[in-house]
C-alpha cells in the first residue's frame, strides 16, 4: 500500500488523469507480476530487441497491426475500409501487404473474425485507472495492486509516473517491470513512485548482453545499484530470464550466481526468480510479421532448473522458479 517515504510530485501542469500514453493491453488477475492478485498494464515500446522476447508487439512505440490468417474468412471487409490498399483477396485468399500499412487499426474495427488486430492505443491515465480500480476487493483481499510492464514503462516516464502517482493516491500497491536501460534521471523518477521494482537481469557478461539484447548492460547494472543503495527506495524482485542456448552456459550462470551473491543481504532485495524461456510468443512473431531468432528452441527441461536452483542454494542464495 502507500508508503509516507516515497514523496510524489507533480512532473508537469498536466493533471495525471490527463497524461496520455500508449499501451497494448491490460490483463486483470495476474498472479505473476508481484504479489497479490494485479492489474498488469503493458506498455508500448522497449529499448532492448531480446532475441527470445515474448511480446513483440510491444517492441515499437507506434501500434502494430498483426494478421491471424487462420481466423481470416477472406470476407474482404478490410479492403473496403483500407485507403492505402494494404489488403487484396487474392483467388479467395486475404493478402496483407505490411509494407502499405500505415497502422491506422480501421481495418482491425471491422474484421468480423478477430484475424486483424492492433496492438496499440493511446488512452489517458484516467481511463486506465477506471480499467484498474475495477479490481480492487481483489487487490484489498490478497495485498495485489498495479504492476507496469511492457515493453519498457521506462520508455513512457511521463505516462508511467501519472499512473503511479494516481495508484498511489488510492491506496494500491504499485509494481514497475523494468529491464533497468534508462537514464538515471528518468529511472530515478518512476521507480521512486513504486512500491516494488521488478528488474530483469538478463546476464552480466557485457558483450554477451550485448549481441543478445542490442543494449549495453552497464546502465542496467549501474541503475539495479542505485535502486539498491536508496535506503528508502522500493523493494526489488530479480528476475532472471534462462533461455537455452542463449544465457545458460555453465560461466553465464557462473556469472549470474556470483552478481546475485555479492547482493544477498542488502535490506532492499526481497527475492529473485528464475524465468524459465516459453514458446508461447512464436505465434505472435508470425502475426506481426517479425522474425523470431531462436525459433525452435524448447524450454529448459525442469531438471537443468533445479540443478540451477542448487547452484545458487550453495552460495547461499535462495532463488525461486517463477
Amino acid at each position: 500500500m502507500h508508503s509516507p517515504e516515497h514523496p510524489h510530485k507533480s512532473d508537469s501542469q498536466i493533471p495525471s488523469t490527463a497524461v496520455k500514453g500508449r499501451i497494448f493491453d491490460v490483463q486483470t488477475f495476474s498472479i505473476h507480476d508481484g504479489p497479490g492478485i494485479r492489474t498488469t498494464v503493458f506498455l508500448k515500446g522497449c529499448p532492448l530487441r531480446c532475441v527470445w522476447c515474448h511480446n513483440p508487439e510491444s517492441m515499437e512505440t507506434e501500434p502494430d497491426v498483426g494478421f491471424i490468417p487462420a481466423k481470416c474468412i477472406a470476407c474482404g471487409q478490410c479492403t473496403l475500409v483500407c485507403t492505402h490498399e494494404g489488403h487484396e483477396i487474392v483467388d479467395g485468399r486475404h493478402v496483407f501487404q505490411r509494407g502499405l500499412c500505415v497502422r491506422c487499426g480501421s481495418c482491425t474495427t471491422e474484421c468480423p473474425t478477430g484475424a486483424l488486430e492492433l496492438a496499440g492505443k493511446e488512452v489517458t491515465a484516467a481511463w486506465v485507472m477506471s480499467e484498474v480500480e475495477k479490481d480492487r476487493m481483489f487487490y484489498e483481499r490478497s495485498g495485489g495492486g498495479i504492476t507496469l510492464s511492457g515493453g519498457e514503462p521506462l520508455m513512457q516516464p511521463e505516462f508511467s509516473a501519472a499512473l503511479l502517482r494516481l495508484a498511489r493516491d488510492s491506496r494500491l500497491h504499485t509494481a514497475v517491470d523494468t529491464s533497468g536501460y534508462a537514464g538515471h534521471t528518468v529511472f530515478d523518477r518512476v521507480t521512486a513512485l513504486a512500491d516494488l521494482v521488478l528488474f530483469d537481469i538478463k546476464m552480466i557478461d557485457e558483450r554477451a548482453h550485448r549481441r543478445l539484447t542490442g543494449v549495453s548492460n552497464r546502465r542496467i547494472l549501474r541503475n539495479l545499484q542505485r535502486l539498491l543503495r536508496d535506503e528508502n527506495g522500493p523493494k526489488v524482485w530479480l528476475r532472471l530470464p534462462v533461455i537455452p542456448g542463449q544465457n545458460d552456459s555453465p560461466d553465464a550462470i557462473q556469472n549470474l550466481i556470483d552478481f546475485c551473491a555479492s547482493l544477498w543481504g542488502n535490506p532492499r532485495l526481497e527475492a529473485i526468480h528464475l524465468m524459465p524461456y516459453h514458446r508461447l510468443a512464436e505465434s505472435k512473431y508470425q502475426e506481426f510479421g517479425k522474425r523470431y531468432l531462436i525459433n525452435g528452441t524448447h524450454p529448459p527441461a525442469d531438471e537443468d532448473i533445479s540443478a540451477i536452483i542448487r547452484r545458487f542454494s550453495e552460495r547461499g542464495v535462495p532463488v525461486t522458479r517463477s
